[in-house]
């Protein structure tokens, strides 16, 4: 009988499989339900590392590869490969996933070559690996992304993307968060570098803070002052714009299609003993009339690849075209339930202008009672405006402080 591998490994090599070989996104796997909090984590943690890692893994393991072996086997030389050359114990890595190899009835006979390869990578890989290049975004969002940035900007880009991404907080208003010893950014939000299982940090089961990446906590703080206004949160789940908003006095409508993904914002706000109207329901139908709305519309989420490396993975770009066609058509109904004089945020987690900048061009074209409203706060930079008024972060931006989410926003208003 093998030896029982580490059930975080194993968890992990399951989820690259999921990932890579049949293009499932890492929030859709099914292999962590089950698992101890901690090895979740762990399992997570090895799964995203590898996902970044992986054109460098697949450099270094090439030449020790006469004949490419079967996915899963591959998916086990990756993890180990990526493990030892961030700092993993050889000893450890090496008899586990050979221990992985020997559990799998299609994998037992790749025993010997994952024991043979995984120890030629710990005595030489480990310095070759910072002699690669950083790993690049696949060409189905490169080019495009070239074509709009130019390629130094993306390469900014890629290298934000391969060093991962801290966790950041978004603070309750009033809660002291200072047992976390996190980084207060500009914006407002805490960020840790190493936090470990999120549900054992202090402060979690108080409901003091909620995750959400700085960046995504910027679209509600550009509509300002809203306490005691009716607002719609137009695409809410997983609920962290619903909860600033619900934190800073809005009486708050937090849409979405989805009754799965609003039970989630139902717990956070349990959770941090906030309240919010919840609606299932589709955001093109429906009706009523507010006084301000945050439409944070479905996109291809390519800003968000340094939280989330399995992205690529996903899909290949088919979906974009009618992504941008029902962002449009959300921004015009979005425009009908607006009161007069009343605000809006569009935003998406893109780094596409066809997803972002070109939309609120095609809206002032569209719509003679439109404005862009310069936004003003003390924490915004001169890098981050747009031609058209909104502004475009990026993950290159705050290099040194760990990056941000790739993200587009603008503030407009109602004759």
């Amino acid at each position: 009988m093998p030896a029982s591998p580490s059930p975080a490994r194993l968890a992990a090599v399951d989820l690259l499989d999921q990932v890579v070989e049949q293009g499932r996104p890492l929030s859709e796997t099914d292999r962590l339900d089950k698992l101890a909090p901690a090895d979740r984590a762990a399992a997570q943690r090895l799964a995203t590392e590898t996902l970044r890692g992986l054109e460098r893994a697949d450099r270094l393991l090439k030449p020790h590869l006469r004949k490419r072996p079967t996915p899963r086997v591959i998916n086990i030389l990756r993890l180990g490969t990526v493990e030892l050359c961030l700092g993993g114990a050889a000893h450890g890595v090496v008899s586990d996933c050979v221990d992985i190899a020997a559990a799998g009835k299609h994998t037992q006979g790749a025993r010997g070559l994952v024991n043979a390869v995984l120890r030629k990578i710990a005595g030489e890989g480990v310095t070759a690996w910072g002699k690669l290049r950083v790993p690049r975004l696949p060409k189905w969002l490169r080019e495009p992304l070239v074509a709009a940035w130019g390629p130094q900007t993306v390469a900014a880009m890629e290298r934000a993307h391969f060093e991962g991404a801290p966790l950041d907080l978004t603070p309750k208003p009033g809660a002291d968060l200072s047992a976390l010893n996190g980084a207060e950014l500009p914006t407002g939000s805490v960020r840790l570098r190493q936090a470990g299982q999120v549900s054992a940090l202090p402060g979690f089961a108080e409901g003091d803070w909620w995750v959400q990446d700085a960046a995504a906590a910027l679209p509600a703080q550009l509509l300002g002052d809203v306490a005691g206004q009716n607002v719609l949160d137009m695409c809410a789940a997983p609920g962290g714009k619903t909860l600033q908003l619900a934190a800073a006095g809005a009486h708050v409508t937090a849409l979405d299609l989805s009754e799965a993904r609003l039970a989630r914002v139902q717990e956070n706000l349990e959770r941090t003993g906030l309240k919010a109207t919840l609606v299932a329901g589709d955001a093109l139908t429906h009706q009523g009339q507010y006084d301000a709305i945050l439409l944070d519309a479905p996109c291809s989420a390519t800003g968000t690849i340094r939280r989330h490396p399995d992205l690529p993975f996903a899909h290949e770009g088919e979906r974009i075209a009618d992504l941008i066609g029902l962002q449009a058509a959300m921004l015009d109904h979005a425009l009908t339930l607006l009161k007069p004089g009343g605000r809006l945020v569009f935003a998406t987690c893109s780094l596409i202008p066809d997803e972002g900048e070109c939309h609120i061009e095609e809206a002032l074209a569209g719509h003679p009672d439109l404005k862009v409203l310069r936004a003003e706060a003390p924490w915004i930079e001169d890098s981050w405006r747009s031609d058209e008024g909104g502004l475009r972060l990026r993950p290159d931006f705050w290099a040194d402080r760990g990056g941000m989410d790739g993200f587009y926003m603008a503030l407009l208003q109602r004759g």
